[in-house]
């Protein structure tokens, strides 16, 4: 491979289109796949204290300078599948990003920890008592510290934030500014494409050009096709280098010790199922959750420009714990891609009316505790995303839908657009039950979409129900550790990066 030269950017990657030879085998003390949160910080922790560590990323390298800000354009270059990621029935969209730093470089920078009722639920069902508030609070801490995790000022809550914290306070609901991990946000709302400026603190202009300082070596367009064992321990990996032409520029293998697979809770299960390992549980796979949301519009008198400001300002916690609904309502500006493809505005003069009329426009993003009723599935060709909303969750998605409707009404809001397959429009407080409580649960029905897939290599005490323990290694293969979103035992309600952040902080630091 050629000398390769540091970009603009200052992260040092190798890329296919440095490949000069056909194969490159290379040593390490571990290989990590994935760049995202549980990998960037994973390879950071460990290349700090010595190690020799290979980062193995399958999208690609995009620097910031390459942004568009073009939503359109970001699905195509930033994300997997190109923005195509659904379940089998297609009417849930799992949004993640396969590009270098993974999907925190396309999210939108809220920081939620763990709740305290979640780390219970984890110690009492899962038997990982080493997870409480105390034993995780310093990793809270330390990464929030790193990442520049704070409360949303005034300038940073938009004027969507504005209204919508004004009509959760006249229904007497708690209210609060988002947590997020930016620095001098330039409050162009442009979070889903990628920022341009480098203000988001994403792993691509933190934690992996840190690791990169300390020797990390860090290789996109690299696809894991196997993990490699011998005696039945981690022993590497293989995997295919890819242009972006779709042809094959080498193969390569990796020899190392102790591999971390962090490739996101869809793709992680499918290396493992591909490589026949830490599945003596049959828990690879199964257990997928991913916070089904709806983006939620509705029409104001005055003009709102959901485009403008950042694009997350406040959330409701009022219902977060389970007692209460379990569910979060978080305030969301979106852009009009976005905005055309939250509700069904019909076609024609109706479509033509709502989109004219987009300036008008607020919205609100509703997540619940699903379920862990879903599976990944390899079929020897392709992976499936085999989850439908279950009838157990489905009162819960009403019940954060009416919340949302009620929350816009008390805000000034004249129209509440259903984010459902066909037009339903909430005028007045007596709509809301009767065209909420009409919708069905079946597919095509609700606009859903996840940004947070997780759940599907479950992290427990006892082997027979889990894939992972809780020091992050596999109990099955020794020397193979989980650091992603898959580990998380259950939904945890929030967004999880934050968690993730500081599982893969822990567990890299038991491994070192």
């Amino acid at each position: 491979m050629s000398e390769v030269k540091w970009q603009a950017s200052g992260l040092n990657v190798h890329q296919a289109s440095d490949v000069t030879q056909d194969r490159l085998n290379l040593d390490a003390d571990v290989v990590i796949v994935g760049s995202g949160a549980g990998g960037a910080v994973s390879a950071y922790e460990l290349a700090r204290r010595g190690l020799n560590v290979v980062v193995l990323e399958a999208g690609p390298y995009v620097p910031s300078e390459q942004f568009t800000e073009r939503f359109t354009d970001s699905l195509e270059t930033l994300y997997q599948d190109h923005g195509g990621q659904t379940n089998s029935s297609g009417d849930l969209l799992v949004l993640q990003g396969a590009c270098v730093g993974g999907s925190t470089v396309v999210n939108g920078c809220v920081c939620f920890r763990t709740p305290d009722f979640i780390l219970q639920d984890w110690q009492r069902d899962f038997g990982l008592s080493e997870l409480t508030e105390g034993e995780l609070a310093p990793y809270f801490d330390e990464v929030e510290k790193n990442l520049a995790v704070h409360d949303n000022g005034e300038h940073e809550i938009a004027r969507h934030g504005q209204i919508i914290r004004a009509g959760a306070r006249q229904l007497g609901w708690s209210v609060k500014p988002l947590k997020r991990n930016i620095r001098q946000c330039g409050l162009t709302g442009h979070c889903l494409s990628g920022c341009k400026s480098e203000r988001k603190q994403s792993m691509l202009v933190t934690y992996l050009p840190w690791a990169a300082a300390y020797g990390a070596r860090i290789y996109s367009d690299t696809r894991v096709d196997r993990i490699v064992t011998e005696g039945g321990r981690a022993a590497g990996v293989e995997a295919t280098i890819t242009r972006h032409d779709g042809s094959v520029a080498a193969s390569m293998t990796v020899t190392a010790p102790r591999v971390i697979v962090a490739a996101g809770a869809v793709q992680t299960p499918v290396l493992l199922l591909k490589s026949g390992l830490a599945n003596r549980s049959g828990m690879v796979g199964k257990n997928f959750a991913c916070h089904p949301s709806l983006y939620v519009p509705a029409r104001y008198p005055q003009p709102v420009h959901p485009w403008r400001g950042a694009m997350l300002g406040v959330y409701v916690d009022e219902f977060l714990h389970p007692d209460k609904g379990g569910f979060v309502l978080e305030d969301g500006g979106a852009g009009l891609v976005e905005l055309t493809m939250a509700a069904e505005p019909g076609t024609g003069e109706p479509f033509m009316d709502y989109m004219a009329n987009a300036k008008y426009l607020a919205g609100l993003v509703t997540l619940i505790h699903d379920h862990n009723v879903g599976r990944i599935e390899w079929d020897g060709e392709r992976k499936k995303i085999d989850y439908q909303l279950s009838d157990v969750d489905f009162p819960s998605m009403q019940r954060a839908l009416k919340a949302a409707a009620r929350l816009h009404l008390a805000s000034g809001a004249q129209e509440v657009y259903v984010p459902a397959s066909d037009r339903r429009i909430i005028r007045s407080e007596a709509d809301i039950d009767p065209l909420v409580n009409s919708l069905a649960n079946q597919p095509q029905h609700l606009r859903m979409v996840s940004y947070h897939p997780q759940g599907t290599c479950r992290m427990g005490a006892d082997p027979d129900n889990s894939v992972v323990a809780a020091n992050g290694e596999t109990h099955d293969v020794p020397g193979l550790y989980v650091t992603d979103a898959s580990l998380l035992p259950t939904s945890i309600i929030v967004n999880p990066q934050i968690t993730v952040y500081a599982l893969a902080t822990r567990i890299a630091r038991l491994m070192a």
